[in-house]
């Protein structure tokens, strides 16, 4: 059985040793020679990696998060109404919350006591009191938190980072570690990622004229006309549904076309013979077309917001990602987002479009602010290469009964019009509905490989999570300070182990050298177990295999001691040996059974630091059971049968 147990920990432990030689190899070489020593090892460094003995953070490096659950848009959604009164009390709590110490739902509550207003105005019951809403909203946010927390560990978990940890911490925060991780910034996305997919319709042509036309006024100062007709605008044709030609194309564009147009007429205008009646005067027809850049560049003044985009339809806006933030910039303003109308919501494509000149160019899409439906009815979601159409990477949506019935109802009101695939505000999709979905099965497309699509399946297929999740804090922990950690956990560890080595041999003669084998055998147990199992060596976990040290040899202490009792009573040394094992075991049993019990609750009430000890102290004590009664006795036995004359307890 012992060498059962020598054979499976050196199998456990040897992908970390070809790790190690990799990465030795990998350091000692540059350039063209590591990557060739990567691409003819490339198998046998992934099987090492996958295999080895995972590091925590502390150890290799990586990220730490702390994450901050919005509670206050968490009560927006809940609300089961709005109106300016509720918006207004949740901007009030946003701007507090961020200098108040004061609980968010308290907060909340007082803004209603302020007022005098009824919290079941917009939430809970119309019955309810406000002590009984407020009840009803703490727990709601409990469980936000809760389902955040599960939600953000399954996501992790989905895309294969290992070792992480991740804990609560007071009422709406949560604490991530990334230990190793390889891209910080597309794992940093991953974890923050909301994932409110919904199912948008675009605006109708009238909402879309009087959304822009109201910022246009605002920037221009305008008062805002009360019960305005909106196809009564500044540019007739927006106003009858038609595209300009010069809206179809850039500014830079248009007014280039504008002065190959002057040139062309004045070519035109030269060729033209003075005696016949027709003839057009040059300069006229270069005046006439600069009077036209002119009565472009006069409404790009009448309305300074559509001038930042170009047109692709009706209902699609395009911007440069230059001009992508001066609208963005426009639209964070106060007296911008009072004149949006309240049935109007917008959102910028998911991805920019290059063009071939390298510039990024973004589609902006104005929506009906209500949702026609949400992620919540999506039961499964899966990456996949698009088989009907061409070939590119798509995500396939199951949705579950109830979904499945309000998607046909959408669709088949909706015939050849527009639904946006909405996800945390970004288009990814906007088809056209060509007939009505039955069965609940949709498709997302737009992905521009399947790493990206496999992504959102992950975050589709993960949950939504029940409130936005803020990064308040983010440390990333560099692996020169892991390997500072390592070089001084491993002195400390072998400094102790060398220690107590020394004084069992010198206290109990061969009686000690048994026991120090054993201990040896002990700590090569404790890492094949954690790298079999895919545990993980953190700084704390070195402490943990240090005290088991410790405690390991205490079982032999008591051994030996009994022994050395029994010997001296007049047995021979192998009844000696018989009975001190016999009577030792007891207390032996007593002592790492409460010390294990107690290794447990830490486990399980603890995190981070504290359960990497536990874990370690947990596997020690069960392997130092093991050693200390087991295998030394087997090497006591086989000694006494080769050379009695040498086993001897001091």
């Amino acid at each position: 059985m012992i060498v059962a147990f020598l054979v499976l920990s050196v199998y456990l432990l040897y992908p970390t040793y070809r790790d190690s030689v990799h990465q030795s190899n990998l350091s000692n070489l540059s350039g063209e020679d590591s990557t060739a020593y990567f691409d003819e090892h490339e198998e046998s460094i992934r099987n090492a990696r996958a295999g080895r003995l995972k590091l925590g953070l502390d150890l290799q490096g990586g990220m730490y998060v702390t994450l901050e659950v919005d509670i206050v848009e968490l009560l927006a959604k809940l609300a089961k109404n709005e109106d300016e009164n509720l918006r207004t009390i949740i901007a009030e709590v946003r701007q507090e919350a961020l200098t108040s110490d004061e609980p968010v739902l308290d907060l909340f509550s007082s803004k209603f006591e302020e007022r005098n207003m009824r919290m079941s105005r917009y939430y809970g019951d119309i019955r309810d009191e406000n002590a009984d809403v407020m009840e009803k909203l703490r727990d709601e946010s409990e469980k936000a938190v809760d389902r955040a927390l599960e939600i953000i560990r399954n996501r992790i978990d989905q895309y294969g980072v290992s070792e992480v940890s991740i804990a609560r911490s007071g009422n709406r925060r949560i604490i991530l570690e990334l230990p190793g991780v390889s891209d910080e910034r597309e794992v940093r996305g991953l974890i923050q990622e909301t994932a409110q997919l919904e199912f948008k319709l675009l605006a109708d042509e009238n909402s879309i004229l009087k959304a822009l036309g109201n910022i246009d006024r605002v920037l221009l100062g305008k008062e805002l006309e009360e019960d305005e007709d909106t196809t009564t605008v500044d540019d007739p044709a927006l106003a009858e549904g038609e595209v300009p030609d010069d809206e179809l194309r850039s500014d830079e564009e248009t007014l280039a076309d504008a002065d190959a147009e002057a040139d062309e007429l004045a070519e035109d205008a030269a060729d033209v013979t003075a005696s016949d009646e027709d003839a057009l005067d040059a300069e006229s027809i270069a005046d006439e077309a600069m009077t036209e850049e002119e009565q472009l560049e006069e409404w790009k003044k009448e309305n300074p917001f559509r001038a930042l985009f170009s047109q692709a339809d009706e209902q699609t806006l395009i911007a440069s990602a230059d001009q992508r933030e001066r609208v963005n910039n426009i639209l964070r303003r106060s007296d911008v987002r009072d004149a949006i109308p309240d049935d109007v919501s917008f959102a910028w494509g998911a991805k920019p479009y290059v063009t071939a000149e390298g510039m990024d160019y973004y589609e902006f899409f104005i929506l009906k602010r209500k949702p026609e439906l949400t992620g919540e009815v999506i039961t499964n979601a899966r990456a996949q290469t698009d088989q009907a159409g061409f070939g590119g990477a798509v995500v396939t949506m199951q949705m579950d009964a109830e979904g499945s019935r309000e998607w046909a109802r959408v669709t088949g009101a909706n015939v050849n019009k527009r639904i946006a695939i909405v996800l945390d505000n970004a288009v990814f999709s906007a088809p056209n509905v060509r007939q009505k979905i039955i069965g609940g099965n949709s498709q997302i497309e737009g992905m521009a490989n399947m790493e990206e699509a496999r992504l959102l399946e992950i975050v589709l297929k993960a949950g939504a999570l029940p409130a936005p999740v803020d990064i308040i804090e983010e440390r990333t922990v560099g692996p020169s300070l892991g390997e500072d950690s390592i070089n001084k956990g491993l002195t400390s560890f072998l400094i102790g182990l060398a220690i107590v080595i020394i004084f069992m041999v010198v206290y109990y003669q061969y009686g000690g050298v048994s026991a120090d084998m054993a201990l040896i055998f002990n700590v090569v147990f404790i890492l094949a177990v954690l790298a079999g199992f895919h545990g993980t060596l953190t700084l704390p976990g070195i402490a943990g295999i240090l005290l088991t040290v410790g405690m390991a040899v205490d079982a032999n202490v008591l051994i030996n001691e009994r022994i050395r009792e029994e010997f001296g009573a007049g047995k021979t040394i192998r009844a000696a040996i018989d009975a001190g094992y016999s009577r030792a075991f007891p207390a032996i049993i007593d002592a790492n059974l409460t010390t294990l019990l107690t290794t447990i609750i830490l486990y399980q009430f603890g995190s981070g630091p504290v359960q990497g000890f536990a874990l370690t102290l947990m596997i020690g004590i069960i392997c130092s059971l093991f050693t200390a009664i087991v295998m030394t006795r087997v090497i006591l036995e086989i000694t006494l049968d080769k050379s009695p004359s040498i086993v001897k307890f001091g």
